[in-house]
């Protein structure tokens, strides 16, 4: 900030702090919503999502009906009708990496035979290389400590190195989505680089080229590492995150973000930016670092890993005497999965397996147990008949820890994978949607008559 703006800011503080009172203005009677049949958030009183739009994409199942009646079942994510725990099944079972076979087939409907596979993955990794001099020019003039709002500022930059960046028309649309798919990795990674040199007194400043024979996941690894080196199990499960995260039915905040905007007729680079924006939110993508912040209050604050003890203490979280006193245990419970996440389900096991590698199986099993208490704990005290189960930020900031990866990524990482979904979802839009979207809001404020001037009180 620079000086004149601190000075005005001293100014005019005061005036500000009375122009705060606009909260009280803007408070609406809670009473009102029942009164008009307002569905908030697009949700009705039970929770569930407002149909609002069709999608081939991506489907979340947590419930079914047998004769009349709605039963829970465990969680099902579905990308273009395969089972994402089948997809990952295979992957690891034929010992290779998914995550580009999960982005051909979100783009195009269809998993790849083996020679298109080959020539889409040579693609994304041509298209990985950034616009000469981007990173000096545009990543290292003002770096950033938060680098989801880095990674907006970079897409927005490259829109002015696209020479067709209005162009909505299908094919040009793709060829920008597969550019930014593949380039998301070194926006981040070099991002933090940038800042951890000129913001750590000790920081190097590391620039490592992606290489065209690895995969996104083993080239995440080895642009953020100093010695370039990984174990093929870290690849692997990085892999996996990447899968898990790729996308989440057309109703997650980010992805309706994204046909929100897309519903406009905007760019492909605005469209993005609107969905980081939407990401970025702790209550969406940044959910796993309160995980992580959770645990270490936990670790600060239970000398010993025992069911009981620690029973005691996430009972203290949910009763607001523990922690950040929001009565939250933060990666419990989701919005639409009912017994499971299947995404937390297929991240322990192999957050088991990491935690193997890296001598880490205590904390492991304490997350574990945690687990395990509070769903008990938040059913015994909320009342509540629906499960409460770990959703995919309970392990994955666990996983990203025993990958040494920065907090600071852990957000990032989540749109690595994400803007696959993104890009599909935009294109869906772009080809069946003929209206902006426009849902209506009723205004309940009175009508007034206008008082002059010098007559207000």
């Amino acid at each position: 900030m620079d000086f004149n703006a601190a000075n005005l800011i001293v100014k005019y503080s005061h005036t500000i702090s009375e122009l705060a009172k606009i909260e009280q203005a803007d408070r609406i009677d809670p009473a009102l919503y029942d009164a008009y049949d307002v569905k908030r958030g697009l949700r009705d009183k039970n929770g569930k999502g407002v149909l609002c739009g069709l999608t081939e994409i991506s489907e979340v199942t947590s419930w079914e009906t047998v004769d009349g009646e709605k039963r829970p079942i465990p969680g099902i994510l579905c990308y273009r009708g395969y089972n994402i725990k089948d997809l990952v099944a295979n992957c690891v079972k034929e010992n290779r990496f998914g995550f580009e076979e999960t982005i051909h087939l979100l783009l195009f409907g269809n998993l790849p035979n083996k020679s298109e596979l080959k020539d889409f993955s040579d693609m994304l990794a041509e298209f990985m290389v950034l616009p000469r001099n981007f990173v000096r020019d545009v990543i290292m003039k003002n770096p950033s400590s938060d680098i989801m709002n880095m990674l907006a500022r970079c897409v927005l930059s490259l829109y002015s190195y696209d020479p067709d960046p209005d162009n909505i028309m299908i094919s040009n649309v793709l060829r920008q989505s597969l550019q930014l798919i593949a380039q998301f990795p070194m926006l981040a990674a070099y991002s933090f680089r940038a800042y951890k040199y000129y913001d750590v007194s000790d920081a190097s400043l590391i620039i490592h080229k992606p290489l065209p024979d690895y995969s996104m996941a083993q080239n995440l690894l080895h642009i953020l590492r100093k010695d370039n080196t990984f174990t093929d199990l870290e690849a692997k499960v990085l892999d996996i995150c990447l899968m898990l995260h790729a996308d989440h039915g057309g109703g997650n905040n980010s992805t309706f973000t994204t046909h929100v905007v897309t519903s406009s007729g905007t760019d492909t680079y605005s469209s993005t930016v609107a969905s980081l924006g939407s990401l970025k939110g702790p209550k969406h993508g940044g959910a796993n670092i309160k995980v992580k912040q959770m645990f270490s209050n936990i670790k600060e604050n239970v000398p010993d890993w025992k069911e009981s003890t620690i029973r005691d203490y996430v009972s203290k979280i949910l009763n607001r005497k523990a922690f950040d006193r929001s009565g939250l245990v933060y990666g419990m419970g989701h919005a639409v999965y009912t017994i499971s996440d299947p995404r937390a389900e297929v991240l322990k096991k192999y957050a088991g397996k990491l935690a193997a590698e890296k001598g880490r199986e205590d904390e492991f099993e304490l997350y574990n147990t945690v687990a395990k208490v509070a769903s008990e704990l938040v059913q015994e005290q909320r009342n509540t008949h629906k499960p409460v189960n770990p959703n995919v930020d309970f392990y994955s900031g666990l996983v990203y820890s025993m990958l040494n990866i920065p907090d600071a990524l852990y957000t990032p990482l989540f749109a690595i994978a994400r803007i696959a979904g993104w890009s599909a979802h935009r294109i869906e839009e772009l080809v069946n949607g003929n209206k902006i979207i426009r849902p209506a809001y009723q205004c309940v404020q009175d009508r007034r008559e206008y008082v002059k001037l010098e007559d207000r009180k």
